[in-house]
C-alpha cells in the first residue's frame, strides 16, 4: 500500500538479555582501568626519569663547579656545599686525613653557623663514628647514627643528627678524606641512588683535589725558584751575611706561609743555641736569647743534621726546653744549615699558626734547598770575613814596617842630635827642655815599638787580644742588631789592660750590646774603647726607647758588679735627644 509506514515496536528484555547487556559494560569498563593504571605507572616512571635526568644534572653540575677550582681551599668547600645539595642533606662535612693516616688535620661543614660552631667547641679529630671511615673506607648508610656501635654520641650543643651516609674520598690510590653527610630533608632515609651520587661526586672530587695539589705544586716550585734565583743575585752582589740569610728566613717563611721564622746558631763549647735573626710575632723578646740545644726542636735539628717536624710546637712533649716562647703556635719544622757531611752552622725554624696543616715532605724538599744556599751564604760570609782579615794582617805589616824603619830610626837620630846638643847649651833651663824632650822622644819610641809588636802579632795571639776579642764582639752584635754598630779604639789596649781587666771589658760589651738589640729598638750604636794609661773606659751609646722604669736589671747589676770589684764605675744616662748611654770603667793601676 502507498504511503504506508513501518513502526518498531520495542519489547521489553528477557532476563537473559539483561544479563548480557551488564556483562558487556563490565567488561568495557575493565580495559579502561587497566589503562589507567598504565598511564599512572607510565606517569611515575616518567617522573622518575625526569627526577633522575635532574640528579644527573645537578651531578655534572657539581662536578663542573668542583673541577673549575685550583685553589685547593675552595675545591674542598665546594665538594662539601655540592654533597649536601645532591642529597638533600640538611649537614655535611669533609674530615681530610692527616699524615698520620690515623686522625683527621682538617674538618670543613656545611649546614652550621659560626655560632654553632663555636659552642660546639674543637673540630673532631676522627675518634668513633667518623673514625670508622678511616679505619674502614667503604661506602657506610645508616637509618639512626646513634645505633651504631662506633658512635660515642655528640658533644654538648650539637645538633640532634638521624640518618647518616659516609663515603672516601681518594686521590688516586691515597685516602684523601670522607665525606660525611647527615639528616636527609624530610625524615627519609639516605638510598642506594644517594651513594651512587655522592660516590661519583667523590670521584670527581678526588680528580679535582690531585690537580688542586698539582697545581699549588706548580705554584709553590715557581716561588721557590724565583727565590733562589734572588738569594743568588743577592750572595754574588757581595751583600753580607745578615742580609742574605735575613733574606732566606723571609722567602722561606712568606712562601711556607709560617708565622714566623727565628735563625739560631751554635754556641761553641756551651751546648746552647742563640737566636741570631728572629722574624714574625715578638721577634724582639726572641732575639739573642741563648736557649739549650737539648729538649728544643732547633737542637734537635742540629743534632741529627737534618730536618726535625712537630705537629704542635707549643705542646710538644719531647720540647721540655723553654716551650713557652712558643704558646699560641702549631705546626713547626726545624731546618739544619749546612751542607752535607759538613758541621751546622745554625738551624732555621718555621712555625705555623694552631689549626694549620704540618709540613709535608713537599714543602720540606725545597726548604732543604734553601738550607743549602744559607750555609753557602754563611761560608763566603766567613770566606769574605778570613780575606779581610789577611788584608787586615798585611796592612799591619807594612804600617809595622814604616813605622820601624821611618818613625822610629827619625825619631832615634833626633833625641840623638838633641842629646848632643844639649851639651853645648850653657843655658841650664835650656838644656833641662832639651833633656826632658829625649827623654819624651825615648817614651815615644817605646810606644811605637810596643805598636809595631801589638801590629806584628800572629793572628792566633792577636785574636787573644781585647781588640780583636771587641771586634768579634761587636762583629756578632750585627746579626741580632739588624746592623752594624760604629766602633772606634784608642790606646795600648793590648799591653796595657791587663788580662782579667779585659775579660770584664768584653762582657760588659756583650750584655750591654745584647741589652740594645733586645730592649732598646735601636736603629744607632756606637762602641767607644780607650785606654789612658790610668784607666780603661768602655761607652755604649744607642739612639733607642731607653731604660724602662719596670724593666729587668739583673744585667745591669752584673755590670755594676763587675766594675765595682775593679774598683770601677758604671754609668748610666740619657743624652737630650733620646736613648741611652752606658759608660763603664776601670783602673790599670791595681
Amino acid at each position: 500500500m502507498s504511503g504506508r509506514s513501518s513502526v518498531r515496536i520495542d519489547r521489553p528484555a528477557t532476563r537473559d538479555e539483561e544479563g548480557r547487556v551488564g556483562g558487556d559494560e563490565v567488561r568495557s569498563r575493565i580495559p579502561q582501568l587497566r589503562l589507567d593504571e598504565l598511564l599512572e605507572e607510565l606517569q611515575a616512571r616518567i617522573d622518575a626519569a625526569r627526577g633522575t635526568r635532574d640528579r644527573v644534572h645537578s651531578l655534572l653540575e657539581a662536578v663542573l663547579s668542583v673541577g673549575r677550582e685550583l685553589d685547593l681551599t675552595q675545591v674542598l668547600r665546594r665538594i662539601v656545599e655540592a654533597a649536601a645539595l645532591l642529597v638533600d642533606a640538611r649537614y655535611a662535612a669533609l674530615g681530610v686525613i692527616g699524615p698520620d693516616g690515623e686522625t683527621l688535620s682538617q674538618f670543613l661543614t656545611v649546614g652550621l653557623s659560626e655560632e654553632e660552631i663555636a659552642r660546639i667547641g674543637p673540630y673532631p679529630t676522627g675518634k668513633g663514628l667518623l673514625g670508622e671511615l678511616i679505619r674502614r673506607p667503604e661506602a657506610l648508610r645508616l637509618r639512626d647514627l646513634s645505633e651504631h656501635p662506633a658512635s660515642f654520641g655528640c658533644p654538648a650543643h650539637h645538633p640532634v643528627m638521624r640518618t647518616f651516609l659516609g663515603v672516601p674520598v681518594r686521590v688516586r690510590d691515597e685516602v684523601f678524606g670522607n665525606l660525611y653527610l647527615t639528616d636527609k630533608r624530610g625524615g627519609e632515609e639516605f638510598d642506594a641512588d644517594d651513594e651512587s651520587v655522592i660516590a661519583t661526586l667523590a670521584v670527581a672530587a678526588g680528580v679535582a683535589i690531585d690537580n688542586a695539589r698539582l697545581y699549588e705544586e706548580a705554584q709553590r716550585q715557581q716561588r721557590w725558584l724565583s727565590a733562589s734565583a734572588e738569594i743568588t743575585r743577592t750572595l754574588l752582589s757581595g751583600s753580607s751575611r745578615s742580609e742574605v740569610v735575613g733574606l732566606i728566613a723571609q722567602r722561606a717563611r712568606e712562601i711556607t706561609g709560617a708565622e714566623l721564622a727565628d735563625v739560631s746558631v751554635p754556641v761553641a763549647g756551651t751546648g746552647s743555641l742563640r737566636v741570631e735573626l728572629a722574624l714574625g710575632g715578638d721577634g724582639a723578646a726572641r732575639l739573642g736569647l741563648v736557649v739549650p740545644a737539648e729538649g728544643t726542636l732547633s737542637g734537635a735539628a742540629v743534632a741529627k743534621a737534618e730536618p726535625v717536624t712537630s705537629p704542635d710546637l707549643a705542646n710538644d712533649p719531647r720540647l721540655s726546653a723553654g716551650p713557652r716562647r712558643f704558646q699560641g703556635l702549631g705546626a713547626a719544622v726545624a731546618v739544619p744549615l749546612g751542607r752535607a757531611g759538613s758541621e751546622s752552622e745554625g738551624v732555621l725554624l718555621l712555625a705555623r699558626r694552631p689549626g694549620e696543616p704540618p709540613f709535608t715532605e713537599r714543602e720540606i724538599g725545597p726548604l732543604l734547598g734553601f738550607a743549602d744556599q744559607a750555609a753557602l751564604a754563611l761560608e763566603l760570609g766567613e770566606r769574605r770575613r778570613d780575606a779581610e782579615q789577611l788584608a787586615m794582617l798585611e796592612d799591619r805589616d807594612r804600617i809595622a814596617r814604616d813605622l820601624h824603619d821611618l818613625a822610629i830610626q827619625r825619631l832615634f837620630a833626633t833625641g840623638m842630635t838633641l842629646q848632643s846638643a844639649a851639651r853645648l847649651i850653657d843655658h841650664a833651663g835650656a838644656s833641662d827642655r832639651v833633656l826632658r824632650a829625649v827623654g819624651d822622644l825615648d817614651e815615644t819610641i817605646k810606644i811605637i815599638r810596643s805598636t809595631i809588636f801589638g801590629l806584628r802579632a800572629r793572628e792566633d795571639e792577636a785574636g787573644r787580644g781585647l781588640r780583636a776579642r771587641v771586634v768579634r764582639a761587636v762583629e756578632e752584635a750585627q746579626a741580632t742588631l739588624g746592623f752594624a754598630p760604629r766602633l772606634s779604639m784608642e790606646g795600648l789596649l793590648d799591653t796595657d789592660v791587663p788580662g782579667e781587666v779585659a775579660d770584664h771589658v768584653v762582657a760588659v760589651l756583650a750584655e750591654a750590646l745584647s741589652n740594645a738589640a733586645r730592649h732598646a729598638r735601636a736603629d744607632r750604636v756606637e762602641v767607644s774603647l780607650r785606654a789612658t794609661g790610668q784607666q780603661v773606659v768602655l761607652a755604649v751609646l744607642d739612639d733607642g726607647v731607653g731604660i724602662p722604669e719596670q724593666g729587668r736589671r739583673s744585667g745591669l747589676r752584673n755590670m755594676a758588679e763587675r766594675a765595682e770589684g775593679l774598683g770601677g764605675l758604671l754609668e748610666l744616662s740619657s743624652p737630650a735627644d733620646g736613648g741611652t748611654r752606658l759608660v763603664w770603667s776601670a783602673p790599670l793601676g791595681r
